[in-house]
């Protein structure tokens, strides 16, 4: 999966279609991603010890990661991230990096 938590994207498709917000949490095995103050649903909550209050309260679900697209912190724009091997130079080790398809900048 190539979108990550802390990452900006904008939802392309649905209900929330244009709205943009920050990865809250990745779940890569179901392929979905919860993104902040997107795709709202109520739930029904019973008053507990943690609590205390209970009634209706909203909460964001899980979107598919392929209904959102990635935006680049550098440039700004909307695109797709890539990854690239890059080599140390004193050491030798590579390591494999995220970057912007569009500017080619190191995400």
């Amino acid at each position: 999966m190539k979108i990550r938590k802390n990452d900006s994207v904008i939802v392309l498709s649905g209900d929330d279609r244009g709205k943009t917000g920050k990865v809250l949490k990745v779940f890569p095995e179901e392929d979905r991603i919860i993104v902040e103050g997107v795709n709202f649903i109520k739930r029904h909550m019973r008053a507990t010890q943690k609590n205390p209050k209970g009634g209706i309260l909203e909460k964001e679900s899980p979107i598919a990661a392929s209904k959102v697209l990635f935006q680049c912190p550098k440039c700004g724009a909307n695109a797709r991230v890539g990854r690239k091997i890059i080599q140390a130079q004193d050491s030798g080790e590579t390591n494999r990096v995220r970057i912007c398809k569009k500017c080619g900048e190191i995400v």
